[in-house]
């Protein structure tokens, strides 16, 4: 698994376009082979500064997104109202320091499910039966 960030800088004003751009651009994506998960940030020191995070299966399902003329052309469209170029940096995982056996055994013994008002949780409970 790889992780993908993107910085991007704005100008003030270009906010709503920017989110619905970066929505499109999300929504596209959630659809490509190899897309695991994606958030984006925004520097609370900074608020020009925009980070987007996606998660891919491997760093050639990522270059094949990155490479799709469906992206490029939202690319496009966000890099008109961007103040610099963005810049893009791939990360591998480092699997000994994401996890230690301690954490790993707390999350082996963590419920599925969060504790919630005893209501919710019977009527979760009901609609599982039902689904089995």
């Amino acid at each position: 698994m790889i992780r993908v960030m993107i910085e991007r800088r704005f100008k003030a004003g270009k906010e709503p376009e920017l989110e619905n751009l970066l929505v499109e651009l999300r929504s596209r994506a959630m659809a490509q082979p190899g897309y695991v998960s994606g958030e984006t940030l925004r520097a609370l020191g900074d608020p020009s500064l925009w980070v987007v995070l996606s998660t891919w299966l491997d760093v050639s399902l990522w270059k094949a997104w990155e490479a799709n003329p469906e992206r490029l052309e939202i690319e496009d469209k966000i890099a008109r109202i961007a103040s610099a170029p963005a810049k893009v940096s791939a990360f591998s995982f480092v699997w000994k320091a994401c996890w230690s056996e301690n954490e790993a055994e707390r999350w082996r013994n963590t419920p599925p499910v969060a504790v919630k008002p005893s209501g919710l949780n019977q009527s979760r409970r009901r609609n599982a039966k039902r689904s089995h």
